[in-house]
């Protein structure tokens, strides 16, 4: 098998061997070449065309949002940012992965040999992946006026639940899907994405500032309400409890990830049972299929992304594939399913892509 040619774009040179150590080492891979910044980065490409690019985020003389919009516009070639686990780190990421960065891994903020085995075992899995994507350009979030502050009063303990999972692509799928809820949706809606601490908190900022219904990160204890999302926080299980408030948690992963669409989803189905919808997004793995099949055994309603909206088909194809999925959507279809199973309709304030 021919391999995959990588390009590691670094400032920091003890990161850029670390990282081409890590490709080195697997016979899937050839580093072709290091850069050090997004100048260098561009003079490269030209060069030696490669498979795959590694951008770190914070570089001089051309940062990595301003070199990956080039490598989008020039060359079209699938791009994992790596950034740093900071408040500013984590908003960079999601602005990169609206210009078209096919996904990120966080640096290690030691790079102890713990550290680094995490780094390599996820750097080469989402490496793998991405090399055989399409690049995708549209953006994640249009550029849009805020949206009004969502009023509280009005709004119901949560008698209806959507739970909702995805990983790689998700942030563009959830944008998709979320901003094209209505403000007034009769049901309280929980999201689990595969993402770090702060990235979890600055995506529910972000998309919250664009959409009608009300986007936040989940906190432990808080009441559940119609109307509202509750997204996941990076590092904690998200479940609901009889009384359906959140209880987040630190129990050891489930396939291999915490927050779990998995966990999620089961707790929603024993509180809610046929009140609850499930749906599973693009994403690695099979994370959420035994969720969406507890769904479906108590009554409830289960949609799956298709395959051709789909960055990464795994994760509905599990649930399909496992008899646990009532109807295939493209993205386009999925929120006007949602509001339609909750008994919702469009109050107009929702915006779509």
């Amino acid at each position: 098998m021919e391999q995959i040619k990588v390009l590691v774009v670094d400032d920091s040179a003890l990161m850029r061997k670390i990282v081409s150590d890590i490709f080195s080492a697997d016979a899937r891979f050839t580093v072709v070449d290091t850069a050090r910044d997004g100048i260098d980065a561009l003079e490269k490409m030209i060069k030696l065309s490669p498979d795959l690019i590694t951008l770190d985020v914070e570089m001089p003389r051309l940062d990595g949002l301003q070199t990956l919009k080039e490598i989008v516009r020039r060359h079209k070639v699938p791009v994992i940012m790596l950034s740093s686990l900071t408040k500013r780190g984590s908003h960079v990421t999601l602005e990169a992965l609206s210009i078209g960065a096919v996904d990120f891994i966080a640096k290690p903020d030691k790079l102890s040999t713990e550290g680094r085995a995490e780094l390599q075992r996820e750097l080469l899995l989402k490496a793998a992946v991405a090399a055989s994507l399409r690049v995708q350009v549209a953006p994640l979030l249009l550029e849009r006026p805020a949206m009004a502050v969502k009023p509280a009063s009005g709004r119901q303990p949560g008698t209806k639940a959507v739970a909702i999972g995805a990983s790689t692509g998700g942030p563009r799928a959830l944008e998709a899907i979320l901003l094209s809820l209505p403000g007034n949706l009769p049901a309280a809606v929980f999201v689990t994405q595969h993402m770090p601490p702060k990235f979890t908190h600055a995506l529910a900022e972000r998309l919250n500032k664009s959409s009608a219904i009300r986007i936040k990160e989940a906190e432990h204890g808080e009441p559940v309400q119609t109307g509202v999302v509750y997204l996941a926080p990076g590092n904690y299980h998200l479940e609901i409890d009889a009384d359906k408030k959140i209880r987040l948690t630190q129990d050891p992963p489930v396939e291999h990830v915490r927050p779990s669409v998995t966990v999620m989803m089961l707790s929603v189905a024993s509180v809610y049972g046929k009140e609850s919808v499930g749906v599973i997004l693009t994403g690695m793995g099979k994370d959420g299929a035994v969720g969406m099949a507890e769904i479906k055994k108590r009554g409830g309603h289960t949609l799956a992304q298709d395959e051709a909206s789909a960055v990464i088909f795994s994760m509905p194809r599990a649930a399909i594939q496992a008899g646990t999925v009532e109807r295939v959507l493209s993205l386009e279809e999925i929120a006007g399913a949602i509001t339609a199973l909750c008994g919702g309709k469009a109050d107009g304030q929702g915006h779509g892509l």
